[in-house]
C-alpha cells in the first residue's frame, strides 16, 4: 500500500468521516472581496470568518512546515493534486484562528518537530532532505509502533493529519477524490415493464 493510501486510510478511519463537515469552507485562495452571506448563515458570522481570513497566526517559517507536511500526508498522485494544491495550507491557517485553543498544540508541535530534526539532521524540518522528512514522520505517524519518548510527536502528527485531511477531503479537489457526488438529478424512466407486467399493467392500458 502507498504512504498516501496508508495515511489515508489511518485518517480516515480515525475521523470516521464525521469530521468532513459540508459546512466548513475551505479557503482555497483569500481573495480580498466583499462579505457575502451564503444561505443558512448569519451576517455576524459571514463578517467574523472575512475578519478572520484577513489575519495572520502562522510565521512564513511555520506556514512552510506546515505545507511541507501536509504534502507528505497526502502527497500529489495520478488521482489528484496534493494537500497545498487542494488550499489546506490556507484551511489550517484559518482553523486556528477560528479554534484558538489549536494554536498552542500547533505551534508547540512545530517547534517539537524542528527541535528533533536539528538534534538528528542538524537542520529544522523543512531544511531538511525528503529521506529524512520522511524518516522523522514514520517515527510519529503511526501511533502503535512509536516509542514512548515521541508522544509529543504523535500527537502532534495526529491533530495535524486531522487538520489535513479535513481541509483536503471537504475541498473540490478531495471531494472529487473520494468519488463523492452528492445530490445528482437523474431522469424517471417509469415503472419498469418487468413490474408492470407483474401487477398486469401495462402504460396502454
Amino acid at each position: 500500500m502507498k504512504r498516501r493510501d496508508t495515511l489515508k486510510a489511518i485518517t480516515l478511519s480515525s475521523l470516521g468521516l464525521a469530521g468532513l463537515n459540508p459546512q466548513v469552507a475551505v479557503a482555497e485562495n483569500i481573495p480580498d472581496t466583499p462579505v457575502t452571506i451564503p444561505g443558512g448563515r448569519q451576517k455576524f458570522e459571514a463578517e467574523r470568518d472575512e475578519k478572520l481570513k484577513k489575519e495572520k497566526f502562522f510565521t512564513a517559517h511555520e506556514l512552510q512546515t506546515v505545507t511541507v507536511l501536509g504534502d507528505i500526508i497526502i502527497p500529489k498522485d495520478e488521482k489528484s493534486g496534493s494537500a497545498s494544491q487542494a488550499g489546506v495550507p490556507a484551511f489550517i491557517e484559518f482553523m486556528m484562528k477560528d479554534v484558538p485553543r489549536n494554536q498552542t498544540p500547533m505551534r508547540g508541535g512545530i517547534r517539537w518537530l524542528d527541535n528533533q530534526c536539528k538534534k538528528r539532521y542538524n537542520n529544522p524540518f523543512v531544511k531538511c532532505t525528503q529521506a529524512q522528512q520522511i524518516e522523522i514522520v514514520d517515527m510519529i505517524a503511526y501511533p502503535e509502533q512509536a516509542k514512548p519518548d515521541m508522544t509529543q510527536g504523535v500527537a502532534f502528527f495526529s491533530m495535524m493529519r486531522g487538520f489535513v485531511a479535513t481541509g483536503f477531503y471537504t475541498s473540490q479537489m478531495g471531494i472529487k477524490d473520494i468519488g463523492y457526488m452528492g445530490n445528482t438529478p437523474n431522469q424517471w424512466q417509469g415503472v419498469p415493464e418487468d413490474v408492470l407486467k407483474q401487477y398486469g399493467l401495462s402504460y396502454e392500458s
